[in-house]
């Protein structure tokens, strides 16, 4: 799907002058900027206010409004809040912005694998990080939420993105992402996944086995939710393209879009909502959740039968 709300961020220079860029991180200031510089765009857009407008009611240049909504400038309290109240927002959205602008979390957790993650999926990384509550739709493979070190290690492997000596640390930042299992902060994620997925056997049969046994594992969780599409629903509306919904406590919904050599961020809260509505529908569409796992579960027995 082509939109004009979405941000494309397949180059280094994610800025633009309306337009908002990304770079972020899951437990990064970079990431918190982003998602204020995000709501104070959308809050300018919805009030119909310039930049030039904004400026003048801080007293600053046009240049730094645009850079507090691409997260490239440090958003103080104050100003976010004042931005808001200039744009007409409700008590809780002030007190809201003004709280994100407040956080002064300084640690980068992916520091480590910063070599072997493209500068444009750091902003997933970090987004994905922020996130309580993911929905994805890939038709090919498994979301990297949901794989294990075996099944991501065949996939990067077969890639042209990594480089064998980079390897073994990609495997690591990808499991590094995973929140699933996390006791304190568990992601909460819903996924549709294709039956015809669940027959590649990356890795060859005994790590797609372990794999599948993965998935049932994780579907015993109270934040999981996995729903297979047959191979008998021929047409449906995810077959326009891979998606992902990421939504925030405390920020507005995103969505997220990537291919080979980067990704698209859509953040038009209309199209947002259509994007909704194409979850829901996909997993409307699906096998209930019991269902799927009983599908799974027939591949797990025919895979370890081999």
């Amino acid at each position: 799907m082509a939109f004009e709300g979405v941000v494309n961020t397949e180059s280094d220079d994610l800025g633009s002058q309306e337009d908002t860029a990304v770079t972020v991180s899951r437990s990064d200031p970079s990431a918190l900027r982003f998602l204020i510089g995000h709501e104070l765009r959308s809050a300018r857009l919805r009030a119909g206010v310039s930049q030039a407008e904004a400026a003048k009611e801080l007293g600053c240049t046009q240049p730094k409004i645009n850079n507090m909504e691409t997260g490239k400038y440090q958003q103080q309290p104050d100003e976010s809040a004042k931005l808001m109240r200039l744009y007409g927002a409700d008590v809780d959205q002030i007190d809201r912005i003004a709280s994100l602008a407040g956080r002064a979390d300084q640690a980068t957790w992916w520091a480590p694998f910063s070599e072997v993650l493209p500068n444009w999926f750091k902003a997933f990384v970090g987004l994905e990080g922020l996130a309580t509550s993911q929905f994805t739709y890939q038709a090919m493979t498994l979301t990297g939420q949901l794989q294990t070190e075996g099944y991501a290690s065949a996939l990067l492997s077969g890639g042209l993105q990594i480089a064998p000596l980079d390897l073994p640390q990609a495997i690591r930042a990808r499991m590094a992402r995973q929140r699933l299992t996390n006791e304190t902060n568990p992601l909460r994620l819903k996924a549709v996944i294709e039956e015809h997925t669940l027959d590649r056997l990356v890795g060859g049969p005994a790590v797609m086995a372990e794999q599948l046994q993965h998935l049932l594992e994780l579907m015993e969780r109270e934040n999981v939710e996995l729903r297979i599409m047959p191979t008998s629903t021929a047409v449906h509306v995810g077959l326009d393209g891979d998606f992902t919904l990421l939504n925030f406590d405390e920020a507005l919904s995103l969505g997220y879009i990537e291919y080979q050599t980067g990704a698209l961020y859509v953040q038009d809260q209309d199209q947002v909502s259509m994007y909704k509505m194409i979850a829901d529908r996909l997993q409307s569409l699906a096998l209930p959740v019991e269902e799927s796992a009983q599908v799974i579960r027939g591949r797990v027995d025919r895979l370890e039968r081999v």
